[in-house]
């Protein structure tokens, strides 16, 4: 696997150093985005981590865009911010060479890997090679123990098929920091297939380093009726002492 250039330097800080350091620089937990890329720009302005894909997502977007390499051109191009491309394959050098492929177009790609004992070869010499990895489909507290020693990024507990079969969603995530807690090179536990502002609360409530949700549940986490009330409030009275002609050295807005 070639190293690629400027990698450690450009993706090691905040999101790729150690968990335990990006809360130290007071950073928050990151929020990651899904979906189509001609979604995602307006999101991406107002603050996401970057794109995370899986291998559902990305069989829609090539049916759209075509090659799966054109499709992740199209990512690229939106944003300077990371791109997290899943890659899928049958044995440790087959991850190797696709993700090489990958990783030679641009220095903000990151590859997202599902859990298996192939992928614990793959996530090792990603490692030596300075590239960043997400480890998918990560639904027991042995499988993140295994992964990250490793070597990976960010483990991703899978959330929401816990809630379809009646589970608690966030409860790994709360057990993966636990057993992480102390770990002088921990990964980020990064809660995966977050479909509702419910488990985006529960996972950043227990402890996740970060969440990864489509645009459309980004937006929903920002209303609150509350939030609406008192943003009328505030505004009703900004514009009455616009009204009074008290800010006529404002660029403000008529409304």
């Amino acid at each position: 696997m070639a190293t690629q250039n400027g990698t450690s330097a450009k993706l090691t800080e905040p999101l790729f150093g150690t968990a335990e350091n990006a809360r130290m620089t007071g950073t928050g937990p990151a929020i990651w985005l899904a979906g189509d890329p001609e979604d995602l720009p307006e999101w991406l302005d107002a603050g996401a981590a970057g794109i995370v894909t899986n291998t559902v997502v990305l069989n829609q977007m090539v049916q759209k865009y075509g090659q799966i390499t054109e499709l992740t051109q199209r990512y690229l191009d939106i944003t300077d911010k990371p791109v997290v491309i899943e890659i899928d394959g049958h044995s440790t050098q087959e991850l190797l060479d696709v993700g090489e492929v990958f990783t030679k177009m641009s220095d903000q790609i990151v590859l997202k890997i599902p859990a298996s004992t192939h992928a614990l070869g793959a996530f090792a010499e990603l490692k030596k090679a300075g590239v960043p990895t997400f480890c998918t489909t990560v639904f027991t507290l042995p499988q993140a123990a295994a992964v990250a020693q490793a070597g990976v990024t960010h483990v991703l507990p899978f959330c929401e098929p816990f809630n379809d079969v009646g589970g608690d969603p966030t409860k790994l995530i709360r057990d993966c920091q636990e057993m992480f807690d102390g770990w002088a090179d921990r990964p980020f536990v990064t809660a995966a297939l977050v479909r509702s502002v419910e488990t985006a609360e529960a996972a950043l409530a227990d402890g996740a380093d970060g969440i990864i949700v489509f645009w459309p549940v980004f937006r929903d986490m920002m209303q609150s009726h509350l939030t609406d009330e008192w943003n009328k409030t505030f505004l009703d009275e900004w514009n009455s002492m616009n009204d009074a002609g008290l800010m006529k050295d404002l660029p403000v807005q008529k409304h």
